[in-house]
């Protein structure tokens, strides 16, 4: 029987059957792998969302410490790290900034599972097109999983790690604690990162207070903060802000008429704050803070006692004074030691040295308030008579300025005129090293030697502490000591407030008054006439060798106020004397520093010196005071001759009534014993601050051959009120 033939269907049917079983295991083969690849990206999910910290440990997390530095009045003056401002929670948040952010970064944030599909692929299209990545597919998880577990790489490993975490925060924490933290925790330029420190930043309120426009403008600055940021490029901020607002309306974020009145234009952003003369002052009082208190994470508002009016007018008065090629300094301390202005040098951006707290150098004839002190203390008063004659003690021969002797004077002449013979005898009778107790005392912090020449002022000081001693000389007697923070607060508690101390009487009121009257002569007829205001002031010039420094310190109306010239690598300036430029700055300042304050009359009469003294018109605005008595090298030297005594024509001050204090003799001997040693030193060292580290400390200029200026010292226990070390012990 034959065969029957196969059909031809059954032959294709076994010619097709390898292929389809090739793709059948294929198809079979990817389902099992999409099934395990979504199995492992499950198990990463969970396993991510395990591992993540709590919306509590997020919200707390230290992101570096900010801190915002307040005027006397309340205005910000400066703002340290990054900025981090009030934590809002969600409820607190405007709802029109939470539209501005989702309409303008992530449309359907309510929808996705943290990574948006249709974002993805829009991005990848425009990639095909343009040729480049231009527009990112990230969701706002997304965004804030990098921002607080990864970095910004543009890498595809980066990307994925990103997308794992987003995942795993949208099935860890709501849609509403997602936000809640992009919105604290996001950058937005200008060192602000969340969106109270943005709208504080740019608009000078808090995020609770945004208003529509304003909104716009910080959710427009996520894309690109450094080039939108207001503080950055004003413009292209608000222009971004309109794009802003038309994605809102066509989103339905908004409504028509609302997108009508929004005005980005209209929004008054917040003056930036000023970096310079301000930040001498910054510098010079954030390194306290290590010394106040122990907060080193959480944000802290820094209230001080600048007075930013007065700060301007320090600023004016340096610049529109000092000479050419020259440096100033300036400070001004209140009757309770607050620190109202300081100007460390002519510009801050070029030179962040602080000459006011920093520098050291020879004070010239104002050091000559510690000699009179001392004598005072010891008995004598204004009216007492000293022989101005050549004198020589020790081998040391100081002469006047004016190259004669005037006989016998009283010493409101000698003060007035700074008379260098009768100030040596001065400090030969009361000795050099109570002198030098005497400048301890008043809260000079470097060394003072005792060699004769120091009654002169050869040994090196700090601006701040000469203006610190004046200071106390118009409280009384009372010791004021400089201070800048007035209180610390953080997350609105308050960690430490300042507390006065009046209860140090250095000398009694007495011989404060005494040593007022002397100084008032010295402004009134003396070498610091051009410090006048057109109130009672008092004060002292100070000149030193060559005119290479050039001093002038008093007080008016509860106000002290010290300035200091002369050049970094202490070269001459010709002309330079403490009652030229050095006296006219004082009176340019305090003049408009003092004229809302109550005239204050000093507890002595004003009473002129016994004669006048005119050998030239210098004589009347600062010459210098003791510009031929010291070398470059502080070694003295002599001179001779005498001229006639002029005609007797004294006058006796009156002294009103004054309550005595009783000097706390135990402190003070706390203060002066144990530094005679150290205090005997022929040459005094120079000596440099070095704040401590919360802000790194400010470079020392050079000397003209490039060798730095000064050495450093051995510090003690520190002494809040500097920001520095205390006296060698």
């Amino acid at each position: 029987m034959a065969r029957a033939r196969p059909t031809r269907s059954r032959t294709r049917s076994k010619t097709r059957s390898p292929w389809r079983r090739r793709w059948s295991i294929a198809w079979k083969s990817l389902l099992v792998l999409a099934l395990v690849a979504l199995g492992a990206l499950v198990t990463a999910v969970y396993v991510a969302r395990a591992q993540l910290p709590s919306f509590e440990d997020l919200k707390s997390s230290p992101n570096g410490q900010m801190i915002r530095v307040h005027a006397a009045d309340g205005s910000v003056i400066v703002s340290l790290g990054p900025s981090y401002g009030e934590w809002l929670p969600i409820d607190r948040i405007p709802e029109v900034m939470q539209r501005a952010m989702i309409s303008v970064e992530d449309r359907r944030f309510y929808s996705h599972l943290g990574v948006d599909p249709i974002g993805v692929a829009r991005s990848v299209d425009v990639r095909v097109r343009r040729g480049r990545w231009t527009q990112g597919g990230s969701t706002i998880t997304q965004q804030l999983a990098r921002n607080i577990f990864l970095n910004s790489a543009k890498k595809f490993g980066r990307k994925f790690r990103e997308a794992i975490l987003a995942l795993a925060m949208e099935r860890k924490f709501s849609k509403d604690q997602i936000l809640e933290l992009y919105l604290n925790k996001v950058y937005f330029g200008g060192g602000a990162y969340g969106i109270d420190a943005a709208s504080r930043r740019f608009f000078g309120h808090g995020a609770d207070e945004l208003s529509l426009s304003e909104a716009a403008i910080v959710a427009g600055l996520v894309k690109a903060p450094s080039s939108y940021s207001p503080t950055a490029d004003a413009e292209a901020a608000v222009g971004r802000a309109g794009v802003v607002i038309e994605t809102m309306r066509e989103t339905g974020a908004i409504s028509y008429a609302e997108a009508a009145a929004a005005d980005p234009q209209a929004v008054k952003l917040a003056p930036a704050p000023r970096q310079n003369s301000v930040r001498y002052f910054t510098d010079w009082a954030l390194p306290q803070l290590e010394l106040l208190i122990d907060e080193t994470e959480k944000p802290l508002e820094v209230w001080t006692t600048l007075d930013t009016s007065m700060q301007r007018d320090a600023d004016a008065a340096i610049r529109q004074n000092v000479p050419k090629g020259a440096q100033g300094a300036l400070v001004a301390i209140d009757r309770d030691g607050a620190v109202r202005a300081m100007v460390g040098g002519t510009d801050y951006v070029s030179s962040i040295y602080n000459r006011a707290t920093q520098a050291v150098r020879q004070p010239g004839s104002a050091f000559k308030l510690f000699v009179y002190l001392a004598a005072i203390e010891a008995g004598k008063t204004p009216e007492d008579k000293e022989v101005d004659a050549p004198v020589t003690i020790d081998g040391w021969s100081p002469r006047n300025d004016s190259r004669r002797n005037s006989g016998e004077v009283t010493l409101r002449t000698a003060f007035a005129y700074s008379l260098n013979t009768v100030a040596a005898k001065l400090g030969q009778m009361v000795g050099f090293q109570t002198v030098a107790d005497m400048a301890r005392r008043f809260g000079i912090t470097t060394r003072v030697n005792t060699h004769p020449s120091m009654v002169l002022g050869t040994s090196e000081v700090r601006l701040i502490d000469m203006t610190r001693a004046f200071a106390s000389v118009a409280n009384k007697g009372v010791a004021v000591t400089p201070y800048a923070i007035t209180k610390v607060t953080s997350e609105g508690d308050t960690i430490y407030e300042h507390e006065v101390d009046r209860s140090q009487v250095l000398v009694a009121p007495d011989v404060a008054a005494r040593m007022t009257d002397l100084l008032q002569t010295a402004v009134n007829t003396g070498t610091g006439r051009a410090a006048q205001i057109g109130r009672p002031v008092a004060g002292k010039t100070g000149t030193t060798t060559s005119s290479k420094d050039g001093w002038f310190l008093g007080f008016s109306s509860g106000l002290t106020t010290g300035v200091w010239m002369g050049r970094d690598d202490a070269r001459p300036i010709a002309g330079l004397h403490g009652g030229t430029a050095p006296a006219k700055a004082f009176a340019a300042f305090m003049s408009r520093a003092v004229a809302s304050r109550p005239i204050e009359e000093f507890n002595t009469k004003v009473t002129l010196p016994e004669w006048q003294l005119e050998p030239d018109e210098e004589a009347y605005f600062g010459s210098p005071d003791n510009g031929s008595f010291v070398d470059d090298d502080g070694n003295p030297v002599t001179s001779g001759g005498t001229a006639p005594r002029a005609e007797d024509q004294s006058a006796t001050p009156a002294y009103p009534e004054l309550d005595e204090q009783r000097l706390d003799r135990d402190w003070i001997d706390r203060v002066t014993n144990g530094r005679r040693e150290s205090s005997r030193s022929a040459v005094p060292p120079s000596a440099t601050d070095e704040p401590p580290s919360r802000l790194p400390p400010a470079r020392q200029p050079p000397r003209a051959d490039g060798s730095p200026i000064g050495e450093r010292r051995t510090p003690s226990r520190p002494d809040p009120a500097y920001g520095d070390e205390r006296p060698y012990q």
